[in-house]
């Protein structure tokens, strides 16, 4: 398996945070210990629309992919 980069991984981490904010109104993914900031009500389509755009985000970030 290849090693990622620290660079690449913060890089990651912003975007997962990005699209996490966006679709969920959440401030941070950083575990706090308690439950009314770690626990989250999300709509269906809010985690549709989150995983369609992380998908969507890993698709272009891979140099192999070959569809437009």
């Amino acid at each position: 398996m290849p090693q990622r980069k620290p660079n690449a991984d913060a890089d990651r981490d912003a975007q997962l945070l990005e699209i996490a904010q966006r679709q969920f109104r959440i401030e941070t993914l950083e575990t706090r210990n308690r439950d009314r900031l770690d626990f989250h009500d999300v709509a269906v389509w809010a985690i549709r629309a989150a995983l369609e755009e992380a998908f969507e985000a890993g698709r272009r970030a891979d140099p192999t992919d070959t569809q437009p």
